[in-house]
């Protein structure tokens, strides 16, 4: 499962190419751009570039299609476009144009709503309150009978988008029957990108909203409410299942006690107890000799954390203050709270997890309520953080164990 060297491209252009088991991604597609990257020598400025170019090309013959009325064509090429799109907007900030890093969110922003708008059963695009922001939901049913289903509220991670959901949820609960409630919440999508409003360590507060929403819907069996976490969120969804007790059941993939400890120990040793200490260490000693692949990796990484890193990363600049966005990364560490959970919960574990080791076996032995754990593994190709060339054997073992745990 090698395409490229370096392991961050590999796992990004795995993750590209997985996506082709939902349609998500063509095979022949992500195999092509991946050898124009190698021909160019792999950068973040060519990757970027080459999964950018496809999107535009998605995008445009998406929009040809449709001007000649081939619906289901149109649909097809705009999901595709929206996760090329993702694929290039990972790397903005590395390249020499990082100010478009909004510019190309929206574009993929773009395709997704016009996959979603596609959709054989309507697509419902809603505006969910969150303090005096809003955040952007899409609802997802099987069909347009209005019956109460079971239905699953699907929680991203610290740098997926609207894409990854469908093949990690909205694709695999409909064929069963089931809602699927895609959100962009507080340091992810629109409220990351466009309105510059960073992660909290209070998740119980947006899936609280989205419950709400939920409840005032018709067609929701509000007692089989299901939540999941992918990546990051398998910190974020155990998080809100701690104080949210109307989910009926909770999936984490993988389990995260602590995001903090999936950020390089060389960045962690930065952090002292004294925040000008901290920011005098960063700006004096740590800055300077920033390579520019580690300057990229702090950028990304704290990005969702501070709208200063955002805005300091697109301008061409380091940011200065280093103290404020570890400590909201600090801060979500839930390792007191998982006794909180009463939910059934199924952790999921990986052969080869590369950012959180440890932690979903961690989070699983400090659970009190009724459990399951269970490893992905490389014998059936689902190795490596959440299974990214195995999506549909990842959804198969959750919606089976979902299916089970929440049976009428």
């Amino acid at each position: 499962m090698q395409l490229f060297r370096d392991p961050g491209f590999n796992f990004d252009a795995l993750w590209a190419l997985g996506a082709a088991g939902e349609g998500a991604s063509e095979v022949g597609e992500v195999l092509t751009a991946v050898n124009t990257v190698t021909k160019a020598k792999p950068s973040y400025q060519t990757f970027a570039d080459t999964f950018q170019a496809w999107g535009d090309r998605l995008a445009a013959q998406a929009a040809q299609a449709g001007r000649r009325g081939h619906r289901a064509t149109q649909r097809a090429r705009a999901l595709r476009a929206s996760r090329y799109y993702a694929q290039a907007l990972f790397y903005v900030l590395g390249t020499d144009a990082p100010e478009t890093e909004e510019k190309v969110y929206l574009a993929s922003r773009r395709a997704w709503d016009a996959f979603a708008d596609l959709f054989e059963s309507p697509v419902q695009q809603a505006a969910v309150p969150y303090g005096t922001a809003e955040m952007p939901v899409w609802f997802f049913r099987p069909d347009e009978a209005k019956k109460r289903r079971p239905t699953v509220i699907l929680t991203n991670g610290s740098d997926g988008q609207n894409v990854d959901m469908w093949s990690y949820g909205v694709a695999a609960a409909l064929e069963r029957g089931w809602n699927a409630l895609v959100y962009e919440g507080p340091g992810q999508g629109q409220m990351l990108f466009v309105d510059q409003i960073p992660f909290t360590d209070r998740w119980e507060r947006v899936v609280t909203a989205l419950v709400d929403y939920l409840y005032q819907r018709e067609d929701v069996a509000c007692e089989r409410i299901a939540l999941t976490g992918l990546s990051m969120g398998g910190n974020l969804a155990p998080r809100a299942a701690a104080f949210e007790h109307r989910i009926a059941a909770l999936v984490a993939m993988p389990g995260v006690l602590s995001p903090w400890l999936g950020f390089p120990p060389e960045i962690r040793e930065v952090i002292t107890q004294s925040e000008q200490e901290t920011n005098r260490i960063w700006n004096e000693d740590v800055v300077p000799a920033l390579t520019p692949e580690l300057r990229f990796l702090v950028e990304k990484r704290f990005e969702p954390f501070d709208p200063a890193v955002m805005r300091a990363a697109r301008e061409g600049r380091v940011f200065t203050d280093v103290w404020t966005p570890a400590q909201r990364i600090i801060g979500l560490d839930i390792t007191n709270l998982v006794g909180r959970i009463k939910a059934p919960t199924l952790v999921l574990d990986y052969d080869d997890e590369q950012f959180y080791p440890g932690q979903p076996r961690d989070l699983f032995d400090r659970l009190r309520s009724p459990k399951e754990y269970i490893k992905m593994t490389a014998a059936e190709g689902a190795q490596l953080h959440c299974s990214p060339m195995a999506p549909q054997r990842h959804c198969e073992v959750v919606f089976d164990w979902l299916d089970q745990t929440l049976h009428p």
